[in-house]
């Protein structure tokens, strides 16, 4: 009998049990080989990465503590090889900070609230890695926007409390009722009292509502409604040099014909409907700069557009963590896999494709506009604390559509001895963040040439 087909009240148990194998305590605690070097780590994916946007990865990671730890997935997983489990794994995101949240229109014109980035997805992480990395990514925002240590601590602590919350109410539901569970971002807004984070999610509610998909500086502009192309704007957005080798252009209807190969035929029958106008590469994200990504524009006969977003998927961070954990089918495929296994509602041009002129490996979705996923960039602290609470919520409904809420909700309990030990490895973690980013920025600054004492004027004869 599988973990699944025990009832909830003996699976709430066997995670109850699990702490006196792995205390709740433990996980305060930063262990394992910290003098690990962190600019080596990040420089070990360098080589697959298109050189002449290298630096430009590094420029964005050196901004502050909090730009260092969106890019540095890689660093956190290997630092986390060393910490506390509690064994009870998940289908895990990867890299779970706060800005890879964000809200989407449904194909029924809801805005729900969910997990948004998938690049490092795996399946069979433990629970904790997603929630730790939330919780650092927390403690370091929370600082970098200058909210004292204690108060970011308490920021953190409430994460952990509404992921443990909302995975105790989940436990209770049965697996479908799991599986169809949302987090319709317009009734989180009512139950928000006044303040600056339910105005901003209201005015980005108002402005889906009114003005669509189309106004905002980081989605692709059009040259004009008679001139339909995509407007350059370098370092992010270009057009490809048509003089270019292989490794820095694509064969983009190759690579489109063998995705449309296992698109499903009712996807297949609606992309048919567009023929693509034009190809951009665009620069995305922080530790994505200068992975292959790029976006197509494809069009009706009447000119309604489509934006269709190529992306790069390398082999996922949490590898480094060890224990077995390693995917080695089409690491496209993975991110898809993962994407529907954690997203309440998925992309319906999700899909994978390969270039097989470089080997790189795609995943495809619909490119999504920045107005409704980047709502995260929220730097007034009651506002960051309730944002940073919807994201625990929406991470506990991700977890429990692969892991077993029950088990979950019986190790975590319903004190805040858990709260409190991922909130206290949150603030070691940040202090450590912020040691790597002083690293980077050293690493990056050209060593000034020592100086000279002036000559002395010669002494006349």
């Amino acid at each position: 009998m599988t973990a699944t087909l025990i009832p909830r009240v003996e699976r709430y148990k066997q995670g109850k049990a699990l702490r006196s194998e792995a205390p709740r305590e433990a996980h305060a605690d930063l262990t394992g080989k910290l003098s690990r070097d962190a600019v080596a780590i990040l420089a070990e994916s360098d080589k697959d990465r298109v050189p002449e946007l290298v630096p430009e990865r590094y420029r964005r990671m050196s901004a502050d503590p909090f730009a260092f730890l969106r890019g540095a997935a890689a660093v956190m997983a290997t630092d986390l090889a060393g910490q506390a489990t509690a064994g009870l794994p998940v289908q895990a995101g990867g890299d779970s900070h706060l800005m890879n949240f964000g809200a989407f229109v449904t194909p029924e014109d809801n805005i729900l609230f969910d997990a948004n980035d998938f690049d490092e997805t795996l399946p069979g992480v433990d629970f904790t890695v997603d929630l730790k990395r939330l919780a650092a990514s927390v403690a370091v925002a929370a600082q970098v926007s200058g909210t004292p240590k204690k108060q970011a601590r308490a920021f953190a602590a409430a994460t952990v409390r509404a992921y443990r919350m909302h995975m105790a109410a989940l436990a209770k539901l049965s697996p479908l009722e799991i599986w169809h569970s949302q987090i319709d971002l317009e009734k989180e807004i009512d139950r928000m009292a006044q303040g600056p984070l339910k105005r901003k999610l209201s005015d980005v509610i108002a402005k889906a509502r009114s003005e669509g998909l189309s106004k905002d500086d980081n989605f692709p502009h059009l040259v004009s409604a008679h001139d339909m192309r995509i407007v350059d704007k370098p370092p992010t957005i270009f057009h490809f040099d048509p003089k270019a080798g292989a490794e820095h252009t694509l064969s983009y209807e190759r690579v489109v014909a063998a995705y449309r190969k296992d698109l499903a035929p009712d996807r297949l029958r609606l992309l048919e409907r567009f023929a693509t106008k034009d190809l951009v590469f665009k620069a995305v994200g922080v530790g994505s700069v200068g992975t292959f990504c790029c976006v197509g524009l494809l069009l009706t006969a009447d000119n309604e557009p489509l934006f269709l977003q190529l992306k790069q998927a390398m082999r996922s961070a949490l590898e480094r963590l060890g224990g077995g954990l390693k995917y080695d089918g089409h690491q496209g495929q993975r991110v898809v896999e993962g994407q529907r296994m954690m997203q309440a509602a998925s992309d319906i041009f999700l899909g994978d494709t390969e270039d097989e002129a470089t080997g790189r490996q795609f995943y495809v979705r619909t490119l999504k506009n920045r107005r409704l996923g980047g709502i995260s960039e929220i730097d007034e602290e009651g506002a960051l604390s309730s944002y940073a609470q919807l994201c625990g919520k929406t991470l506990a409904r991700a977890h429990a559509r692969s892991g077993d809420p029950a088990a979950i909700a019986g190790y975590m309990g319903k004190s805040e001895v858990f709260d409190d030990a991922i909130a206290s490895f949150a603030m070691l973690y940040a202090g450590q963040t912020v040691r790597d980013h002083a690293a980077l920025v050293a690493a990056r600054t050209p060593a000034k040439p020592p100086k000279t004492a002036p000559a002395k004027p010669a002494k006349a004869a």
